[in-house]
């Protein structure tokens, strides 16, 4: 069993920067999607199984991984030929916290914290989700990383949300369930790190490796 990750001491800490998917909003949702109904719905029109369809579909899929065509909708849309803004859309209802995520803003909030949301999500991705959860209604600022050309995972990225977003790198505390974007953002000097092992509520918990691991985003009031 994984270490638990030491207190954190917030007097330290002036800047949080926190990830959308699997930090705040459940992952359940993005794995159904893109794993189960999204795949159903390009099956049908193609007169596959569900299976067959998976075969075609998971190697597309993987061929993107750590780019930021994987993250955007637009470049689904046009690969799928479906309309993947709408299919999304149409399954907010479905789009759900990470438990006690709300908690945690709203104390963080009172211990007087900047909360600035930094995601790879597509923006439209963003505004179809907040319009389920409000998501956006309890952070100082939000970021999407289609808007710097490069994901969280790349190192340009780094630099170049700073420029948007002033903060002391050893006074901010960042969390994020992906440890390519872990390392890209210790490489790049921030402080205080926390690695969600359990970003999906239907998952067991993930290994972290050598990152300070936390089951979900309410453990950071622990």
């Amino acid at each position: 069993m994984q270490t638990p990750a030491p207190p954190l001491d917030w007097l330290l800490i002036d800047t949080v920067l926190l990830d959308m998917d699997g930090t705040l909003l459940d992952l359940r949702f993005d794995n159904w999607f893109w794993q189960e109904h999204l795949p159903h719905l390009w099956a049908a029109r193609e007169g596959m199984t569900l299976p067959a369809a998976l075969q075609v579909l998971t190697p597309r899929f993987e061929a993107a991984r750590g780019t930021l065509e994987w993250y955007c909708i637009d470049f689904w849309s046009r690969e799928l030929n479906m309309d993947v803004r709408a299919i999304k859309h149409a399954v907010r209802e479905n789009v759900a916290w990470i438990p006690g995520a709300e908690a945690v803003l709203r104390h963080l909030r009172g211990l007087g914290k900047r909360l600035v949301l930094v995601t790879n999500a597509h923006p439209e991705t963003l505004a179809i989700k907040d319009l389920r959860v409000d998501l956006v209604g309890h952070l100082d600022a939000v970021f999407s990383s289609h808007a710097f050309g490069a994901p969280k995972e790349a190192a340009a990225f780094w630099p170049a949300f700073a420029q948007a977003e002033p903060f002391d790198p050893q006074r901010t505390l960042f969390v994020d369930d992906s440890l390519s974007v872990l390392l890209a953002a210790r490489a790049y000097g921030i402080g205080w790190l926390r690695a969600v092992r359990r970003p999906d509520s239907g998952h067991p918990a993930n290994a972290v490796g050598d990152f300070p691991g936390i089951e979900t985003v309410a453990d950071l009031l622990r």
